[in-house]
């Protein structure tokens, strides 16, 4: 029986390269995933191509393609990854410059477009947020991008014509998996019950070391050997549909079913209708078998007819934070960091220093869940003051109050941190799949 190998190269945009070097090398890959892309980070993106009309992908993409390019060239394994981010057309061009560094020849790169429809915003400004049931038009004039998520065809249409390393935008995760199967395979867009097989070997990969143990470790209770030297994720998918996901045995880290099917859950709201843009995938029926040691079999995963619609990431300008933050020690330093707590609100008040919400906590006491300790009991604890202002100057003022706990506050005061950043939120909105159009462009050498 035919089957596929398929690594997860990252989970985040600043992945660590290492374990997907390991996968390229010893695998024995036949692809390999690399997915970099947050709904911020897209936005982020877009904010640096309009600085620098060059930029706007991944910065670490020439760093890992100057690694990862000649692995390709000696184990033939293709790549596919959104690192193209906000300009895939861009990076696929920094790729062939790359490629041409290296001294590398008889090479195809594709860079996937069409997700971007920021031009036409403003035809979607009477679309409901998911989030908020507000409509898009709130948030107009602040709105800098909108990308939609697209599926697996374009990249499909880039292997069928002998693209090597496949570059998109705002692709949906677990299509840059589906993609190879169906290109492989050779299904067709209504095999469903195939495609939502595919899209949860996608799902399991794209998190890369989630469901090697990564965002799972739990000390005497969800123990993870070596973990910091976990490696990442490999599926081998059989023509059947089954599919299995393991790991090179030398790495550190876990699978387990325990792993799997934590990931497996993980952000996909109705495991019966997780909706994608190549297909809704039915996960309520899934097995998750441990066949031999870090070697997960899944089985009963289905899927039916697509929505029609695209899943759009909006992103928009939403003012600035200020985190400041100062620490106290030693007997009564939380009577101390009160103190300072009760000197900032009425600073701020003095001043009249406009914001938009104010958050106060004591990391070591309350930050997460409330103060439940005795203040007698705490041996060190540091102020934390966050703002959301309309205003950068206004952020900066606040952060300001905090660091002149120095010299104006309680004793033993140290360690000061201001932060200011600018907020780029996001919206998410439905539009119909048939106002995307999906191509691809080339770049040869």
């Amino acid at each position: 029986m035919k089957a596929i190998r398929i690594g997860g190269g990252a989970g985040y945009a600043g992945d660590r390269i290492e374990p997907a070097l390991d996968l390229m090398e010893k695998g024995n890959l036949d692809y390999i995933i690399f997915e970099c892309l947050a709904e911020r980070t897209i936005a982020l993106a877009q904010k640096e191509k309009q600085k620098n009309p060059s930029k706007g992908y991944n910065p670490l993409l020439e760093y890992r393609m100057e690694k990862v390019l000649p692995l390709y060239i000696s184990k033939d394994c293709r790549v596919i990854t959104n690192m193209g981010a906000a300009n895939p057309v861009g990076a696929a061009r920094a790729v062939k410059e790359m490629a041409l560094k290296l001294g590398l020849r008889n090479l195809k790169i594709a860079a996937v477009t069409g997700d971007d429809v920021f031009l036409n915003i403003e035809q979607y400004l009477d679309s409901t947020i998911m989030e908020t049931g507000m409509p898009l038009r709130e948030r107009y004039p602040d709105i800098i991008s909108a990308n939609a998520y697209i599926g697996a065809e374009g990249i499909v249409r880039a292997l069928k014509e002998g693209a090597h390393i496949i570059i998109t935008g705002r692709a949906s995760d677990p299509s840059l998996t589906v993609a190879p199967l169906v290109h492989e395979f050779g299904w067709e867009w209504t095999d469903y019950e195939r495609l939502g097989q595919a899209t949860a070997a996608g799902h399991l990969l794209e998190c890369g070391a989630q469901v090697t143990g990564g965002y799972f470790a739990e000390p005497g209770y969800k123990d993870v050997p070596e973990l910091w030297n976990a490696g990442f994720p490999i599926s081998e998918f059989h023509e059947n549909g089954d599919f299995t996901v393991s790991k090179l045995d030398e790495a550190g880290g876990l699978i387990s079913t325990a792993t799997v099917k934590e990931q497996l859950l993980y952000e996909i709201h109705d495991p019966e209708s997780y909706l994608t843009p190549d297909v809704v995938a039915d996960f309520s029926q899934a097995t998750v078998e441990e066949i031999s040691a870090n070697n997960v079999i899944v089985k009963g995963i289905s899927g039916k007819r697509k929505s029609g619609y695209y899943k759009t990431s909006v992103g928009y300008e939403d003012g600035y934070i200020v985190e400041a933050e100062i620490s106290y020690g030693g007997s009564g330093c939380m009577n101390r960091a009160k103190l300072a707590e009760e000197i900032v609100r009425k600073r701020i008040a003095y001043t009249n220093l406009p914001y938009e919400d104010l958050k106060i906590d004591y990391i070591g006491n309350s930050s997460l869940y409330g103060e439940k300790t005795s203040i007698n009991l705490i041996p060190e604890v540091r102020l934390r003051v966050a703002a959301r202002c309309e205003e950068r100057k206004e952020a900066m003022a606040i952060g300001q109050e905090v660091e002149a706990l120095y010299t104006n506050g309680p004793a033993g005061g140290g360690g000061v941190r201001v932060h200011v950043e600018e907020v780029i939120s996001i919206a998410s909105i439905l539009i119909p799949e048939a106002d995307v159009r999906v191509d691809v462009v080339y770049e040869e050498l």
